[in-house]
């Protein structure tokens, strides 16, 4: 009976096994298939869904099996940072404290690090993709995130007050382009070349303390400090701008790596409707800012007392890449203090036609990034007319030596104190026109100007001779004034009209 009890029982188990043991088998071949679907769909995505998803702050490597992981890179990075942090913080002092000077605003004297130490948390790289092998060439993006500990402090001149302000939390997150010149002789590299893409824009984050004092000791202190940063990385460091760095101590041939002008634009801003009224007492006196770079802005005549202004006045503005660079178009209304902002408008240059002249009507918004605006009521719109012509070969090495010839113009300029910086707003500059180059403009103040062909107070040329005219801008501590404004201006002002110059009390 035992017998028969005990293979009776061990029958049942043997059953209930097998049965648990399917079903178990049914349940993870289920799970798979739901995961497989999951991943199908997971891996059906874009970059905005997972934009959606993540936030703005995904590794590339997560959306884009493009970017590989380099952890080993990272490790390695975390041990020679304390030597790449000490060598570092002595090349960025170099190279970026004379950039400070040229892009410091009107309303600053000095602006230099009194400490600069970079930390002892390197710099996390979250993916690498090889963009593009030429012959010769190396073309890799790393997607850099950092948030480090450094220690910088600015020391900051103004007329009313000196300062120094430290930099804190610092965050960086951006994607960086760097390219290596292949050669045959050890190490193999001769140059290198790195710069930020512009797309996604890079994000520099930072809070800033005065040291010993107040911040509001310096009115507006902290928005041109964030201005002069946002200048330098648009116009120095964002691609298409670059940074070239030959390696090896043997001379080397970099300019097939060096930024060269495609083209010029002639931009023709014809007139603004229903702009906002930024006044108590009558209407604003606007005037247009126009720029592809920030160190060559170029700006109209001030329409007073009007809101829908008529300006018809034409520039010729530089291109380096028409496929990454937009045309910015900011319209302020001209005041005694500071100059307040009434719209700004970015376009896009990809998309024209060269030799083929375009109307367009914008719709100007109260900033470009328009997650920090609570006012977002309609600003009015902006007719322009825009052409563009592609450089030939000749043209593009005479648009390289002239943007040199005219940077070197205005250090002089600066350095005679007709300005407080390359940044001020210089009322008429140079135009280029064809393969020749000529000076237009009503002037640069302060008893020193530039009226017709003429620079004055001897700091500038008539042709081959010299003038002394004083017809220019005043108000040397504006802080609107730190546009370079008609770098490269062909302004066609109406006849009996009033320039910024005249309006600043400098007669002619």
């Amino acid at each position: 009976m035992g017998l028969i009890s005990g293979l009776f029982l061990g029958m049942v188990a043997g059953i209930a096994l097998m049965a648990g043991w399917q079903r178990m088998m049914r349940y993870r071949g289920t799970k798979r298939v739901a995961k497989a679907v999951d991943l199908k769909i997971l891996g059906s995505l874009n970059r905005d869904d997972l934009k959606k998803l993540c936030g703005d702050n995904y590794p590339e490597w997560i959306s884009f099996p493009a970017y590989e992981q380099v952890k080993w890179l990272n490790k390695q990075l975390s041990k020679m940072w304390p030597f790449i942090a000490d060598a570092a913080s002595i090349v960025i002092k170099e190279s970026v404290e004379p950039l400070l000077e040229d892009y410091r605003p009107p309303g600053i004297s000095s602006l230099k690090f009194s400490k600069l130490f970079l930390g002892h948390v390197p710099p996390k790289i979250e993916g690498i993709r090889v963009q593009s092998l030429k012959k010769g060439q190396i073309t890799m993006d790393l997607d850099l995130r950092w948030g480090g500990d450094p220690s910088i402090i600015l020391a900051v001149e103004a007329l009313v007050a000196s300062l120094p302000i430290q930099l804190k939390d610092l965050q960086v997150f951006t994607i960086v382009r760097v390219i290596f010149q292949l050669a045959e002789e050890i190490p193999c590299i001769s140059a290198v070349v790195a710069a930020l893409l512009a797309e996604p824009k890079p994000r520099i984050d930072y809070t800033l303390k005065a040291v010993g004092g107040s911040i509001s000791a310096i009115p507006g202190l902290s928005d041109m400090i964030e201005d002069t940063v946002n200048s330098i990385v648009t116009d120095m460091l964002q691609w298409p701008h670059r940074i070239v760095v030959p390696i090896g101590g043997v001379a080397v041939d970099t300019s097939e790596l060096e930024l060269k002008p495609q083209g010029r634009l002639s931009v023709t801003i014809v007139k603004a409707n229903a702009l906002k009224n930024m006044e108590m007492i009558g209407k604003s006196d606007p005037y247009v800012v126009v720029y592809i770079r920030p160190m060559f802005k170029v700006k109209t005549k001030v329409v007073d007392d009007n809101l829908s202004p008529v300006w018809n006045e034409t520039f010729q503005m530089i291109v380096e890449d028409k496929e990454t660079q937009p045309l910015i178009l900011e319209v302020f209304d001209k005041d005694i203090t500071q100059d307040k902002r009434l719209g700004i408008v970015k376009l896009a240059l990809i998309d024209l036609v060269p030799k083929t002249e375009k109307e367009l009507e914008l719709r100007l918004l109260p900033s470009l990034d328009m997650l920090k605006i609570k006012d977002k009521k309609d600003r009015g719109t902006l007719n322009i007319k825009v052409f563009y012509h592609e450089f030939n070969k000749e043209e593009q090495l005479q648009a390289v030596e002239e943007e040199k010839r005219i940077l070197e113009e205005r250090r002089k300029l600066k350095e005679a104190g007709v300005i407080g910086s390359t940044m001020d707003a210089l009322d008429g500059a140079a135009s280029l026109v064809g393969s020749g180059v000529g000076l237009v403009g009503t002037g640069i103040g302060a008893g020193v100007g530039l009226v017709g062909t003429g620079i004055g107070a001897g700091v500038g040329f008539v042709g081959s001779g010299l003038g002394a005219v004083s017809s220019g801008i005043g108000k040397a501590g504006r802080f609107v004034g730190r546009s370079v404004t008609n770098q490269f201006s062909s302004g066609s002002s109406k006849k009996g009209s009033k320039s910024p110059a005249q309006e600043n009390g400098v007669g002619n």
